[in-house]
């Protein structure tokens, strides 16, 4: 019989996909007053992964990602989800989305994101919200998984995740000393 105890804390990110960069800073400041400062903006880089997002957002996007500070409850995750969405209407023009923020987690384990999309590897969280096994770490790196997204699984983005991996084994040592 397993015993049940209280989750680790992990570390929030929000990967943005944005229709122009000059919008990061912005969206940086709301989720930083809602997330707390965050300790990692990554660079801007051109996201090609994928036409889906194109009719609604339009051409030429890119992606940056954050990490914040301070570590969290994984219970939170769905509240997440729940504040992006109403920054990623907030950040509407004529009804079309210029943000697309997906709010996640990073364990010593896993990456996990936040969405509203059901599928057969999603485990329902609360308020219509799902939590997405992203990425698994083993064996020193970050590895993909049938389902993962393809920026996710390559490129610019498992060597960020890296990086946001260690800050937060060193503030769980922290917390352990």
């Amino acid at each position: 019989m397993s015993t049940p105890g209280l989750a680790t804390p992990v570390k929030p990110v929000v990967s943005m996909l944005l229709a122009r960069e000059d919008l990061g800073p912005a969206l940086v400041t709301r989720l930083a007053g809602y997330l707390g400062p965050p300790d990692l903006v990554g660079p801007w880089w051109p996201f090609d992964a994928t036409a889906y997002y194109a009719p609604e957002m339009g051409p030429n996007l890119g992606r940056r990602l954050v990490s914040f500070l301070h570590l969290a409850d994984p219970a939170c995750l769905a509240d997440w989800k729940v504040f992006t969405n109403t920054l990623e209407q907030a950040f509407s023009l004529g009804g079309r989305r210029l943000a697309n923020l997906d709010p996640g987690y990073v364990a010593r384990e896993r990456l996990v994101l936040a969405t509203g999309k059901n599928f057969p590897h999603r485990i329902y969280l609360d308020q219509g919200i799902y939590g997405d096994l992203t990425l698994i770490f083993g064996q020193g790196s970050w590895r993909p998984l049938p389902w993962s997204y393809p920026d996710y699984a390559r490129g610019e983005l498992p060597a960020l995740l890296g990086q946001v991996r260690q800050k937060y084994l060193w503030q769980l040592k922290a917390m352990a000393a």
